[in-house]
């Protein structure tokens, strides 16, 4: 949904559309790396296995008779590169040629991103006098995926390994003391492991054999980890929770929709998925009833990620492991 200004705003769509990607100024990004349906760049395995920056050329369509009749003055498009994880943020301004269409191109800078980077379009201009104002806005933004080599826009929980205390994150430095953390403000939910928690951490989720002792211990611990990726994403979904104009929560997009779908009916049982929403919606925005709800959303997390079946492995299996000592 679109966001509401105190000002007039573009009523009409803005589209942003990504042309062409030439990588280090050579060679062009092949058509199958680019969906322009799923809006999604997909630049590993692009040709060049070391390459340092890649060049898009962008075309946006505004509203044209709006922006030229309206209210406002001094127009800019501006389109914008960021990634989360690495805090970059890269900006260019589309001119405008004769029949209305604003074209330009950015720089995607290999070093700066880690992971996906988002490709965004805001127009900006004067409204009541008041400079900068934001008029407009792409409501579905462009993804360049530095890892995949598909360009599919909704995927599985993410899985990364970080070393929080001296890797090159800065933001998880705060978190050094935690074995892991998870991260839903992105397009794909994240998991990041701390490799430098405690020594052999990550390689014991990572394996696969070992004995009873180290397959428990791993079980316990992806269980746990799941549980806490399922509660996370419910709260972040939640919180993300548009109105429309009678007040009728709506129902968000990608993830967040899934994560309710299969959430609410534990959360929330016996109540249409509607009526849920409102539900929450209400308890989250006047506080009444949403400690007691806790509770629900710890069980249909703990649901999901079967915690309390690898539990009942585990100590049956211990249970197993002591009677045989025992004899």
């Amino acid at each position: 949904m679109k966001s509401v200004y105190p000002y007039t705003t573009l009523f009409g769509d803005i589209e942003l559309d990504v042309l062409s990607i030439m990588v280090d100024g050579t060679s062009a990004l092949p058509f199958s790396h680019v969906s322009k349906p799923e809006r999604t760049v997909a630049l590993h395995q692009s040709g060049r296995e070391h390459w340092e920056y890649c060049t898009l050329r962008l075309q946006a369509t505004l509203p044209r008779t709006e922006v030229d009749e309206g209210a406002w003055t001094d127009v800019v498009c501006m389109a914008a590169l960021t990634e989360k994880a690495t805090n970059a943020r890269t900006t260019t301004l589309l001119q405008r040629s004769a029949d209305g269409v604003w074209s330009g191109s950015i720089d995607l800078y290999r070093h700066r991103h880690f992971n996906r980077a988002v490709l965004g379009l805001t127009v900006v201009a004067t409204v009541d006098g008041v400079a900068g104002r934001v008029i407009g806005s792409t409501e579905q933004d462009w993804y360049l995926d530095l890892k995949g080599s598909d360009p599919v826009r909704q995927r599985e929980i993410e899985i990364v390994q970080e070393d929080f205390r001296d890797g090159r994150l800065e933001w998880l430095r705060p978190y050094r003391d935690s074995p892991w953390i998870v991260e839903t403000a992105g397009d794909i939910p994240t998991v990041y492991l701390n490799t430098a928690s405690a020594d052999g951490f990550v390689e014991l989720l990572n394996g696969s054999g070992g004995g009873a002792a180290e397959k428990l211990l791993r079980e316990i611990t992806t269980g746990q980890i799941a549980q806490d990726a399922w509660t996370a994403m419910f709260h972040t979904a939640v919180a993300d929770l548009d109105a429309d104009e009678d007040g009728t929560p709506v129902l968000p997009t990608g993830w967040r929709e899934a994560v309710l779908r299969m959430m609410l009916p534990d959360v929330l049982p016996g109540r249409p998925l509607t009526d849920a929403l409102y539900d929450i919606q209400e308890r989250r925005k006047k506080g009444f009833g949403w400690s007691e709800l806790q509770t629900n959303i710890q069980y249909a997390a703990g649901k999901r990620s079967r915690i309390a079946r690898k539990l009942t492995d585990a100590v049956r299996a211990v249970d197993r492991a002591d009677r045989s000592e025992a004899r």
